[in-house]
């Protein structure tokens, strides 16, 4: 299992420079935006797609650091209302697909995606409640939206060889295990989980048996490492459905958080060897969202921690059981 990093908050240092610092670090591989909101500022999507030689140079600069890339991410919202945005989030879908294919890269990650709550809105509508029944309609709607647009995606994905690693993510359709597993059985087996344990602690998720139902169904097909502290005193008062801006942290009910300031170092230690024990042996991507330190003391802290939590080798023979 390797120790990944997304690269995003690097994105102001030219590609190599930021290569070599994770190698510095002892990081195993990199995960690149290509598009959506994480931006490509190391992987020009359009231009690595036109151009062998880009290709070439992007492969020289991991090979100089002894990298690999775990995926290209690009995460937006191709089921949007608004057709120009929807129209643009599929192109850089399809493309990263086709780039990834190239790059001999196996996954794409990215969002389902979220409808509008009918066919005449304007705005997407993320349905939390079966009732009152207008509710139920709208999610049915939204299902029949996310059925076709994703069953012609996920052939294009296979068409290429490519896995698409779904972040499960609230104010999205699919933002909790159930939704995913739904959402792979209407598609096909590229369609999985970029498992970002991160969202579904302050639902309530328990991270280690959401890793067993997925991966007991080969559905984890990429993985972030990304920690959430749940505030007891704010959220006994607004609950955890909240809507305070991120930057204020000290009213929110939660907040993204290094690895480790969430959860200690044993809980970490029990995801990963969950991750072992249903097969997933890829990388470990770390996405640095917490507000309470910079990018890289986050990075480093948190690469310090899997470091001591991975195991880099496979399994001996039981002969204690024998």
């Amino acid at each position: 299992m390797d120790v990944g990093v997304l690269t995003v908050p690097l994105g102001g240092q030219p590609r190599a420079e930021a290569f070599d610092y994770l190698a510095e670090l002892g990081v195993d591989a990199v995960e690149l935006g290509v598009g959506g909101y994480p931006g490509e500022d190391h992987a020009d999507r359009e231009r690595l797609l036109a151009e062998p030689d880009a290709r070439e140079r992007l492969r020289a600069d991991l090979d100089a650091a002894d990298l690999r890339v775990s995926a290209l991410a690009t995460h937006n919202n191709p089921l949007a209302p608004d057709d120009d945005r929807a129209a643009r989030a599929d192109r850089e879908l399809r493309e990263a697909v086709e780039l990834a294919a190239a790059l001999d890269v196996g996954t794409v990650t990215c969002f389902s995606g979220l409808p509008a709550g009918g066919p005449d809105d304007e705005v997407p509508n993320w349905i939390t409640a079966p009732w009152p029944p207008e509710h139920a309609e709208a999610l049915e709607y939204q299902w029949s939206v996310a059925e076709a647009y994703w069953t012609d995606l996920a052939a294009h994905a296979d068409a290429h060889g490519v896995d698409l690693a779904i972040e499960m993510h609230p104010n999205m359709l699919v933002y909790e295990p159930h939704g995913l597993l739904e959402l792979r059985e209407v598609t096909n087996d590229r369609v999985g989980a970029n498992f970002d344990p991160s969202h579904l602690y302050w639902q309530g998720v328990d991270v280690p048996t959401a890793i067993r139902l997925l991966g007991e169904r080969d559905a984890i097909h990429h993985v972030h490492a990304k920690d959430t502290a749940v505030y007891d005193a704010n959220a006994r008062e607004k609950g955890l459905l909240d809507t305070t801006d991120y930057t204020d942290e000290a009213e929110r009910s939660w907040l993204f958080r290094t690895v480790g300031y969430g959860h200690d170092e044993s809980h970490w230690k029990e995801v990963v060897s969950t991750l072992r024990m249903v097969g997933y042996d890829g990388a470990l991507s770390i996405e640095h969202e917490d507000g309470l330190t910079s990018s890289r003391e986050g990075l480093e802290k948190a690469v310090d921690l899997l470091d001591r939590a991975v195991f880099e080798t496979t399994p001996g023979d039981a002969y204690w059981a024998e």
